[in-house]
Protein backbone atom coordinates (compact mmCIF):
# COMPACT_ATOMS: atom_id res chain seq x y z
CA UNK A 1 0.00 0.00 0.00
CA UNK A 2 1.37 3.00 -0.86
CA UNK A 3 1.42 6.60 0.87
CA UNK A 4 1.46 10.14 -0.21
CA UNK A 5 3.84 10.72 3.36
CA UNK A 6 7.71 9.46 3.69
CA UNK A 7 9.08 9.82 7.35
CA UNK A 8 12.08 11.90 8.16
CA UNK A 9 14.21 11.24 10.54
CA UNK A 10 16.39 13.70 12.37
CA UNK A 11 17.60 12.07 15.24
CA UNK A 12 17.42 11.94 19.16
CA UNK A 13 13.94 10.34 17.87
CA UNK A 14 13.02 13.26 16.31
CA UNK A 15 10.79 12.75 12.55
CA UNK A 16 8.56 14.03 10.86
CA UNK A 17 6.23 13.65 7.72
CA UNK A 18 6.44 14.57 4.68
CA UNK A 19 4.51 15.24 1.67
CA UNK A 20 6.16 13.51 -1.17
CA UNK A 21 4.20 15.54 -3.83
CA UNK A 22 5.77 18.74 -2.21
CA UNK A 23 8.97 17.51 -1.97
CA UNK A 24 9.08 17.11 -5.70
CA UNK A 25 7.12 20.47 -6.54
CA UNK A 26 9.66 22.73 -3.66
CA UNK A 27 12.98 20.86 -5.69
CA UNK A 28 11.57 21.62 -9.04
CA UNK A 29 11.08 25.03 -7.96
CA UNK A 30 14.41 25.15 -6.63
CA UNK A 31 16.01 24.42 -9.58
CA UNK A 32 13.86 26.39 -11.70
CA UNK A 33 14.73 29.75 -9.28
CA UNK A 34 18.25 28.86 -9.71
CA UNK A 35 17.99 28.38 -13.82
CA UNK A 36 15.68 31.76 -13.70
CA UNK A 37 18.18 33.75 -11.82
CA UNK A 38 21.43 32.51 -13.49
CA UNK A 39 19.79 33.52 -17.00
CA UNK A 40 18.84 36.94 -15.76
CA UNK A 41 22.38 37.54 -14.59
CA UNK A 42 23.31 36.84 -18.29
CA UNK A 43 20.91 38.91 -19.86
CA UNK A 44 21.38 42.39 -20.67
CA UNK A 45 23.21 44.84 -23.17
CA UNK A 46 26.42 42.52 -22.49
CA UNK A 47 25.19 38.71 -22.86
CA UNK A 48 26.78 36.15 -21.32
CA UNK A 49 26.00 32.37 -21.43
CA UNK A 50 24.54 30.27 -18.18
CA UNK A 51 27.55 28.62 -18.12
CA UNK A 52 29.93 31.57 -17.84
CA UNK A 53 27.95 33.01 -15.33
CA UNK A 54 28.70 30.05 -13.08
CA UNK A 55 32.25 30.43 -13.71
CA UNK A 56 31.89 34.53 -12.77
CA UNK A 57 30.27 33.50 -9.33
CA UNK A 58 32.55 31.35 -8.45
CA UNK A 59 35.26 32.89 -9.57
CA UNK A 60 36.64 31.97 -12.48
CA UNK A 61 35.39 34.26 -15.11
CA UNK A 62 37.08 36.69 -17.75
CA UNK A 63 37.69 40.37 -15.68
CA UNK A 64 34.91 41.76 -17.72
CA UNK A 65 32.44 38.94 -16.88
CA UNK A 66 33.10 39.55 -13.46
CA UNK A 67 32.54 43.07 -13.23
CA UNK A 68 29.00 42.88 -14.93
CA UNK A 69 27.35 39.82 -12.94
CA UNK A 70 29.49 40.19 -9.54
CA UNK A 71 28.87 44.16 -9.04
CA UNK A 72 26.21 44.97 -11.74
CA UNK A 73 23.43 42.20 -12.03
CA UNK A 74 23.75 39.47 -9.38
CA UNK A 75 23.14 41.92 -6.23
CA UNK A 76 19.75 42.88 -8.82
CA UNK A 77 19.17 39.61 -8.89
CA UNK A 78 19.32 38.37 -5.28
CA UNK A 79 17.43 41.60 -4.59
CA UNK A 80 15.00 40.52 -6.33
CA UNK A 81 14.94 37.17 -5.23
CA UNK A 82 14.69 37.99 -1.58
CA UNK A 83 11.62 40.68 -2.00
CA UNK A 84 9.19 38.38 -3.57
CA UNK A 85 10.13 35.54 -1.00
CA UNK A 86 9.80 37.93 2.26
CA UNK A 87 6.14 38.93 -0.14
CA UNK A 88 4.92 36.02 -1.21
CA UNK A 89 5.78 34.33 2.43
CA UNK A 90 3.83 37.60 4.02
CA UNK A 91 0.98 37.34 2.07
CA UNK A 92 0.52 33.21 2.55
CA UNK A 93 0.54 33.79 6.06
CA UNK A 94 -2.29 36.94 6.00
CA UNK A 95 -4.66 34.47 3.31
CA UNK A 96 -4.24 31.81 6.21
CA UNK A 97 -4.35 33.94 9.35
CA UNK A 98 -7.52 35.86 7.59
CA UNK A 99 -8.85 33.03 6.42
CA UNK A 100 -9.34 35.20 3.01
CA UNK A 101 -7.94 35.09 -0.27
CA UNK A 102 -7.87 38.59 -1.10
CA UNK A 103 -5.54 39.43 1.60
CA UNK A 104 -2.11 40.79 0.71
CA UNK A 105 0.53 42.92 2.49
CA UNK A 106 -0.19 45.20 -0.67
CA UNK A 107 -4.31 45.04 -0.23
CA UNK A 108 -4.63 45.39 3.63
CA UNK A 109 -2.45 48.24 4.06
CA UNK A 110 1.43 47.16 5.13
CA UNK A 111 2.52 48.30 2.07
CA UNK A 112 0.65 51.79 2.40
CA UNK A 113 1.98 52.11 5.39
CA UNK A 114 5.14 51.47 4.16
CA UNK A 115 5.21 53.71 1.31
CA UNK A 116 3.82 56.36 3.46
CA UNK A 117 7.11 56.19 5.15
CA UNK A 118 9.80 55.79 2.52
CA UNK A 119 7.96 59.05 0.25
CA UNK A 120 7.78 60.89 3.30
CA UNK A 121 11.45 60.35 4.11
CA UNK A 122 12.47 60.77 0.31
CA UNK A 123 10.15 64.54 0.15
CA UNK A 124 10.87 66.05 3.29
CA UNK A 125 14.47 64.29 5.26
CA UNK A 126 16.49 62.86 1.96
CA UNK A 127 18.15 66.03 2.29
CA UNK A 128 19.08 66.31 5.45
CA UNK A 129 19.74 62.34 6.17
CA UNK A 130 21.43 59.67 4.49
CA UNK A 131 19.16 57.39 1.83
CA UNK A 132 20.57 54.52 4.02
CA UNK A 133 17.86 55.44 6.49
CA UNK A 134 14.79 54.97 3.86
CA UNK A 135 14.63 51.06 4.49
CA UNK A 136 14.58 51.76 8.33
CA UNK A 137 11.57 54.69 7.19
CA UNK A 138 9.77 52.32 5.42
CA UNK A 139 9.74 49.47 7.89
CA UNK A 140 8.56 52.20 10.40
CA UNK A 141 5.33 53.31 8.42
CA UNK A 142 4.90 49.27 8.19
CA UNK A 143 4.53 48.54 11.41
CA UNK A 144 3.05 51.61 12.93
CA UNK A 145 0.53 51.18 10.44
CA UNK A 146 -0.25 47.96 11.18
CA UNK A 147 0.12 48.60 14.95
CA UNK A 148 -2.85 51.09 13.98
CA UNK A 149 -4.66 48.34 11.96
CA UNK A 150 -4.59 45.70 14.70
CA UNK A 151 -5.60 48.21 17.26
CA UNK A 152 -8.83 49.44 15.54
CA UNK A 153 -9.62 45.73 14.52
CA UNK A 154 -9.48 44.85 18.81
CA UNK A 155 -12.62 44.44 20.39
CA UNK A 156 -11.84 41.72 22.56
CA UNK A 157 -10.00 40.05 20.40
CA UNK A 158 -9.27 40.95 16.71
CA UNK A 159 -11.45 38.60 14.15
CA UNK A 160 -10.37 37.84 10.19
CA UNK A 161 -13.10 39.82 8.96
CA UNK A 162 -12.78 42.92 11.10
CA UNK A 163 -9.14 43.26 10.11
CA UNK A 164 -9.31 42.65 6.49
CA UNK A 165 -12.16 45.03 6.32
CA UNK A 166 -10.32 47.66 8.76
CA UNK A 167 -6.89 47.01 7.01
CA UNK A 168 -8.61 48.30 3.04
CA UNK A 169 -9.66 51.16 4.62
CA UNK A 170 -6.19 52.25 6.01
CA UNK A 171 -4.64 51.39 2.90
CA UNK A 172 -7.25 54.04 0.94
CA UNK A 173 -6.43 56.08 3.43
CA UNK A 174 -2.53 55.64 2.95
CA UNK A 175 -2.48 55.97 -0.54
CA UNK A 176 -4.70 59.52 0.04
CA UNK A 177 -1.61 60.78 2.31
CA UNK A 178 0.79 59.14 -0.52
CA UNK A 179 -0.54 61.09 -3.06
CA UNK A 180 -0.98 64.81 -1.02
CA UNK A 181 2.99 64.09 -0.16
CA UNK A 182 3.51 63.33 -3.82
CA UNK A 183 1.70 66.92 -5.48
CA UNK A 184 3.54 68.75 -2.53
CA UNK A 185 7.45 67.69 -3.22
CA UNK A 186 9.52 69.21 -5.83
CA UNK A 187 9.21 67.40 -9.31
CA UNK A 188 12.77 65.61 -8.60
CA UNK A 189 11.56 64.30 -5.18
CA UNK A 190 8.43 63.60 -6.55
CA UNK A 191 9.46 61.63 -9.94
CA UNK A 192 12.25 59.80 -7.38
CA UNK A 193 9.53 59.14 -5.14
CA UNK A 194 7.03 57.39 -7.51
CA UNK A 195 9.67 55.45 -9.62
CA UNK A 196 10.18 53.83 -5.44
CA UNK A 197 6.15 53.25 -5.46
CA UNK A 198 6.32 51.32 -8.92
CA UNK A 199 8.28 49.07 -7.23
CA UNK A 200 12.11 48.69 -8.59
CA UNK A 201 15.31 46.79 -8.12
CA UNK A 202 17.33 49.42 -10.14
CA UNK A 203 20.42 49.90 -8.64
CA UNK A 204 20.71 47.09 -5.89
CA UNK A 205 23.71 47.01 -4.77
CA UNK A 206 25.58 44.24 -2.48
CA UNK A 207 24.46 46.41 0.59
CA UNK A 208 20.66 45.98 0.12
CA UNK A 209 21.50 41.97 -0.18
CA UNK A 210 22.65 42.58 2.51
CA UNK A 211 20.00 44.76 4.49
CA UNK A 212 17.63 41.95 3.34
CA UNK A 213 19.52 38.85 4.60
CA UNK A 214 18.91 39.06 8.73
CA UNK A 215 14.85 39.84 8.07
CA UNK A 216 15.24 36.65 5.91
CA UNK A 217 17.53 34.16 7.58
CA UNK A 218 15.55 35.02 11.11
CA UNK A 219 11.70 35.51 9.95
CA UNK A 220 11.33 33.28 7.13
CA UNK A 221 12.32 30.06 9.33
CA UNK A 222 10.60 31.35 11.65
CA UNK A 223 7.04 31.28 9.54
CA UNK A 224 7.89 27.99 9.01
CA UNK A 225 7.87 27.07 12.55
CA UNK A 226 4.62 28.88 12.79
CA UNK A 227 3.15 27.06 10.00
CA UNK A 228 1.21 24.80 12.00
CA UNK A 229 -0.14 27.63 14.31
CA UNK A 230 -2.03 28.71 11.17
CA UNK A 231 -2.72 25.38 10.06
CA UNK A 232 -4.57 25.50 13.78
CA UNK A 233 -6.27 28.89 13.07
CA UNK A 234 -7.60 27.70 9.57
CA UNK A 235 -10.32 25.69 11.52
CA UNK A 236 -11.56 28.36 13.40
CA UNK A 237 -11.07 30.51 16.26
CA UNK A 238 -13.25 28.26 19.01
CA UNK A 239 -11.64 24.80 17.37
CA UNK A 240 -8.16 26.44 17.73
CA UNK A 241 -8.92 27.34 21.65
CA UNK A 242 -10.37 24.11 22.26
CA UNK A 243 -7.35 22.10 21.23
CA UNK A 244 -5.02 25.34 23.58
CA UNK A 245 -4.28 27.34 20.88
CA UNK A 246 -3.72 30.89 21.91
CA UNK A 247 -5.59 32.20 19.34
CA UNK A 248 -4.81 35.95 19.80
CA UNK A 249 -1.30 35.89 21.00
CA UNK A 250 -0.89 33.51 18.17
CA UNK A 251 -2.42 36.15 15.61
CA UNK A 252 -0.10 38.90 16.96
CA UNK A 253 2.65 37.14 16.54
CA UNK A 254 2.00 36.00 12.90
CA UNK A 255 0.97 39.71 11.72
CA UNK A 256 4.17 40.96 12.98
CA UNK A 257 6.08 37.93 11.10
CA UNK A 258 4.51 39.36 8.09
CA UNK A 259 4.61 43.26 8.31
CA UNK A 260 8.36 42.46 8.89
CA UNK A 261 8.85 40.51 5.74
CA UNK A 262 6.83 42.58 3.50
CA UNK A 263 8.42 45.99 5.27
CA UNK A 264 12.05 44.37 4.90
CA UNK A 265 10.91 43.66 1.21
CA UNK A 266 9.18 46.95 0.50
CA UNK A 267 12.28 48.79 2.03
CA UNK A 268 15.13 47.53 -0.83
CA UNK A 269 12.46 46.69 -3.50
CA UNK A 270 9.91 49.73 -3.55
CA UNK A 271 5.93 48.50 -3.59
CA UNK A 272 5.90 45.64 -5.94
CA UNK A 273 2.33 44.94 -5.51
CA UNK A 274 0.55 41.53 -5.84
CA UNK A 275 3.17 39.53 -5.50
CA UNK A 276 1.84 38.48 -1.85
CA UNK A 277 -1.97 37.81 -3.38
CA UNK A 278 -0.38 35.70 -6.55
CA UNK A 279 2.04 33.51 -5.18
CA UNK A 280 0.37 31.73 -2.57
CA UNK A 281 -2.26 31.26 -4.73
CA UNK A 282 -0.59 29.30 -7.48
CA UNK A 283 1.53 27.60 -4.73
CA UNK A 284 -1.95 26.38 -3.16
CA UNK A 285 -2.42 24.90 -6.90
CA UNK A 286 0.42 22.62 -6.77
CA UNK A 287 0.53 21.84 -3.28
CA UNK A 288 -2.67 22.23 -1.36
CA UNK A 289 -3.47 24.05 1.48
CA UNK A 290 -0.96 23.15 4.45
CA UNK A 291 1.23 25.35 5.59
CA UNK A 292 4.06 23.53 5.93
CA UNK A 293 4.01 22.85 2.19
CA UNK A 294 2.24 26.29 1.19
CA UNK A 295 5.29 28.14 2.59
CA UNK A 296 8.13 27.00 0.86
CA UNK A 297 6.50 27.04 -2.57
CA UNK A 298 4.76 30.48 -2.00
CA UNK A 299 8.61 32.19 -1.24
CA UNK A 300 10.12 30.28 -4.26
CA UNK A 301 7.31 31.57 -6.90
CA UNK A 302 7.41 34.98 -5.08
CA UNK A 303 11.09 35.03 -5.83
CA UNK A 304 10.95 33.83 -9.36
CA UNK A 305 8.08 35.81 -10.00
CA UNK A 306 10.05 39.07 -9.29
CA UNK A 307 13.21 38.06 -11.34
CA UNK A 308 11.16 37.33 -14.15
CA UNK A 309 9.60 40.43 -13.93
CA UNK A 310 12.28 42.78 -13.41
CA UNK A 311 14.09 40.48 -16.30
CA UNK A 312 11.16 41.84 -18.61
CA UNK A 313 11.73 45.16 -17.27
CA UNK A 314 15.50 46.18 -18.01
CA UNK A 315 15.66 43.22 -21.50
CA UNK A 316 12.37 43.76 -23.11
CA UNK A 317 12.26 47.62 -23.64
CA UNK A 318 15.72 48.10 -23.81
CA UNK A 319 17.42 50.89 -23.39
CA UNK A 320 14.28 51.90 -20.79
CA UNK A 321 14.58 49.93 -17.78
CA UNK A 322 10.84 49.35 -16.55
CA UNK A 323 10.16 48.54 -12.74
CA UNK A 324 9.24 44.98 -12.06
CA UNK A 325 6.18 46.39 -10.46
CA UNK A 326 4.56 47.71 -13.48
CA UNK A 327 4.68 44.06 -14.78
CA UNK A 328 3.26 42.28 -11.42
CA UNK A 329 0.18 44.81 -11.09
CA UNK A 330 -0.18 44.40 -14.56
CA UNK A 331 -0.46 40.29 -13.82
CA UNK A 332 -2.35 40.93 -10.02
CA UNK A 333 -4.92 43.71 -11.10
CA UNK A 334 -6.33 41.10 -13.43
CA UNK A 335 -5.93 38.14 -11.43
CA UNK A 336 -7.74 40.18 -8.02
CA UNK A 337 -10.90 41.03 -10.15
CA UNK A 338 -10.84 37.14 -10.91
CA UNK A 339 -10.81 36.32 -7.20
CA UNK A 340 -13.14 38.88 -6.63
CA UNK A 341 -15.70 37.23 -9.09
CA UNK A 342 -15.00 34.03 -8.27
CA UNK A 343 -15.94 34.63 -4.06
CA UNK A 344 -18.53 37.22 -4.82
CA UNK A 345 -21.00 35.27 -3.07
CA UNK A 346 -18.53 33.79 0.04
CA UNK A 347 -17.13 37.55 0.88
CA UNK A 348 -19.26 40.32 -0.68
Amino acid sequence: MTTKYITLRMGKGLSFLADKKAIVVTTCLFLLACFVMVLSTGMGEIKISPLEVIYSILGKGTEEHALVVQTLRLPRVLTAFLAGACLAVAGAILQGMIRNPLASPDIIGITGGAAVGAVGFMIYLSGSLSIHWLPLAAMTGAGVISFLIYLLSWNKGVTPVRLVLIGIGVATAMGAITKMMLLSASIYSASQAYVWLTGSVYGSTWDHVRLMIPWTVIFLPLAYIYARKINIQALGDEIATSVGSTVQRERFILLAISVILAGAAVSVAGAIGFVGLIAPHLSRKLVGPSFGNLLPVSLLLGGVIVVVADLIGRTAFSPSDIPAGVFTSGIGAPFFIYLLFRNRNRYL
